[in-house]
């Protein structure tokens, strides 16, 4: 008998499946291969002024175990979008995964202080310090307006209502590029502007609970008494 024909076979076609950053630091980490895609996404979130926390820290966690491939540009960004999430504690969560030779860099040394700056609401001599190192902070676009957000934020807590040159000093805007601002806030925030003594110009921020303790709910308009009974017999 003759041999017989084996039947041809059918090309086999892989799938090619795409995933995206955030599926490829769930799924896998600590994988070096996935550490260009993080620092393409670094360079992303500059340029779409988009952010995420979870995957500039999978990528500074394997710098760790690839140091010899660590962009200090890269990094540099990543300290910089940390510090343009303040209040979130970002800055010394990614500050803690980067090794103190590297800290000591002129970049990182001004970006840490910078951040010391910020923590403890010095916003002269933060603006100041900015000024001095233009070319570190505005390669993240959108430096300038987070942290002015974040003065806002701050000043927010704390008081009811500012004098205009305090407001001009944190946000480090003045003269008529601050009337403007101030428009712009009046409208669409519930500021409201009044004169104070010596006819020096109040700035009356909007409500909230720091600010009018009176708005803080209390912990039973929070918490329903159903709920609270709930607890006792597991408690028990």
């Amino acid at each position: 008998m003759g041999r017989e024909r084996e039947a041809p076979q059918k090309p086999q076609h892989q799938e090619v499946v795409s995933y995206t950053v955030e599926q490829l630091v769930a799924v896998n980490p600590y994988n070096p291969d996935i550490l260009p895609d993080l620092e393409n996404y670094v360079n992303e979130q500059v340029s779409s002024l988009t952010y995420s926390l979870d995957a500039n820290l999978c990528l500074l966690r394997l710098y760790q175990f690839e140091p010899e491939r660590m962009s200090t540009q890269i990094v540099a960004r990543i300290l910089i979008k940390a510090l343009m999430a303040m209040p979130a504690p970002d800055f010394g969560l990614c500050l803690l995964l980067i090794p103190e030779r590297v800290q000591m860099e002129e970049q990182f040394k001004t970006l840490i202080v910078l951040s010391h700056y910020l923590e403890t609401g010095r916003f002269r001599q933060f603006w100041d310090e900015a000024a001095k190192n233009r070319h570190i902070v505005e390669a993240v676009p959108g430096f300038e307006q987070a942290i002015q957000t974040y003065a806002i934020h701050l000043l927010s807590l704390t008081y009811q209502k500012v004098p205009r040159s305090m407001l001009a000093e944190a946000i480090n805007i003045e003269g008529l590029s601050l009337d403007k601002f101030l428009e712009q806030q009046v409208s669409s925030c519930g500021w409201t502007l009044e004169k104070g003594h010596g006819q020096v110009q109040l700035i009356v921020l909007s409500s909230n609970e720091f600010n009018h303790p009176e708005l803080k709910k209390n912990t039973a308009d929070i918490i329903p008494l159903e709920h609270v009974t709930r607890i006792f017999p597991i408690l028990g």
